[in-house]
């Protein structure tokens, strides 16, 4: 049984518990740093996929876990910073000034989107959001002479301080571009998360009546929270292009919505762990499946056969089964094992019982 004593008032507002739990995160970070030189360049991209769902994992966290507010149309801001970014490098705009400033363009996009979306509630929400990712299709499409239209675009390497960074060419520098982007965005996260409007996120989440109640500007929170959320989905979308290398209206679909928004369900919704856990499954299940038909083919003595939709199919069912028998998602399980150990022999298995009662303030809505 291992107990952490509280000696300080800073220590709730910490982005770790303790120094043992710093302690793992430092080696974890010094583990995936490394990673280039035990991985061959097929697993090195497969984990930089990882890394860059993990990216707008986070971005559609923001919105929907802490602040929510449910999502089907995050495909549209992914294309939007892919397009917004290229778009930029192609004018002759350096990629360490034309990357940032594409987040930023889609967070303004977001924002403004957001002020008329976010007067709806619940399912209205989310069906005008998968509207808005239908309607992107037939943008790109439309504004061919921009965007490239049905043929798309291509990129190659971008240059950073006088480096080729390539996906394809270097693809040691391009994980090490994402993974400190990835770095940079969970800190800033964590911060947020520990600052009054994180707070204000999660107060508007539990409970909109309460939260105007304590002082919450509802819309300017939502807008703002819906507004950064879509900035940070922008850098994984002008990451996922870089990843690409060729992109067209097609690449950005309305199944990359779908499958965003159970990637944060199945981690694990309102938790920064949940993004990466998700990204995890998102980003090596195809992967899985591939190498599990090829066992399967060997040990039967027959040949693999392709089967569409498999891997849909698969990632419905285990989203089937989170939501079934854990719903707080992978986090949520490996939280309930490190207490169980933690509290042993006193950890009680109703201690994470899911609240079924709606607060009285809610009826109101």
């Amino acid at each position: 049984m291992r107990i952490v004593f509280k000696t300080d008032y800073m220590q709730d507002i910490r982005p770790w518990k303790d120094g043992y739990q710093l302690g793992l995160y430092l080696i974890l970070l010094a583990v995936v740093i490394v990673a280039p030189w035990w991985l061959d360049d097929f697993y090195l991209g497969e984990l930089t996929n990882v890394l860059i769902w993990a990216i707008a994992g986070l971005g559609l966290m923001i919105l929907t876990g802490h602040t929510g507010q449910a999502s089907l149309g995050h495909a549209a801001f992914l294309a939007f910073g892919c397009y917004a970014n290229v778009i930029l490098i192609e004018a002759g705009v350096p990629f360490l000034i034309a990357f940032p400033l594409a987040g930023i363009l889609t967070g303004i996009i977001g924002a403004l989107i957001a002020i008329p979306a976010l007067r709806l509630h619940g399912i209205y929400l989310a069906i005008f959001t998968l509207a808005l990712s239908i309607l992107m299709d037939d943008i790109i499409v439309l504004t061919e002479p921009i965007t490239g239209g049905v043929a798309g675009k291509y990129i190659g390497g971008v240059e950073i301080f006088g480096f080729l960074v390539d996906r394809w060419g270097t693809p040691r520098a391009f994980y090490w571009l994402v993974l400190a982007v990835t770095v940079l965005v969970t800190l800033g996260y964590i911060n947020l998360l520990r600052a009054p409007l994180g707070r204000s996120f999660i107060a508007v989440r539990d409970s909109e009546v309460s939260a105007q109640a304590m002082g919450v500007d509802i819309a300017r929170t939502k807008t703002i929270s819906f507004g950064l959320s879509c900035a940070v989905t922008g850098w994984a979308g002008a990451l996922m292009g870089l990843y690409a290398g060729a992109f067209n209206n097609e690449t950005f679909s309305v199944v990359i919505s779908i499958q965003l928004l159970m990637m944060i369900v199945i981690g694990g919704l309102g938790s920064i762990h949940g993004a990466f856990f998700g990204a995890i499954v998102i980003g090596f299940l195809p992967q899985f499946l591939s190498i599990s038909k090829e066992y399967v083919g060997a040990v039967i003595g027959g040949n693999t056969v392709a089967i569409p939709g498999l891997e849909f199919g698969v990632f419905g069912l285990i989203l089937i089964a989170f939501i079934l028998f854990e719903p707080m998602g992978i986090y949520g399980r490996w939280l309930k094992i490190r207490t169980w150990f933690e509290l042993f022999p006193f950890y009680r298995k109703d201690m994470f019982r899911r609240q079924k009662s709606y607060l009285k303030t809610e009826r109101l809505r």
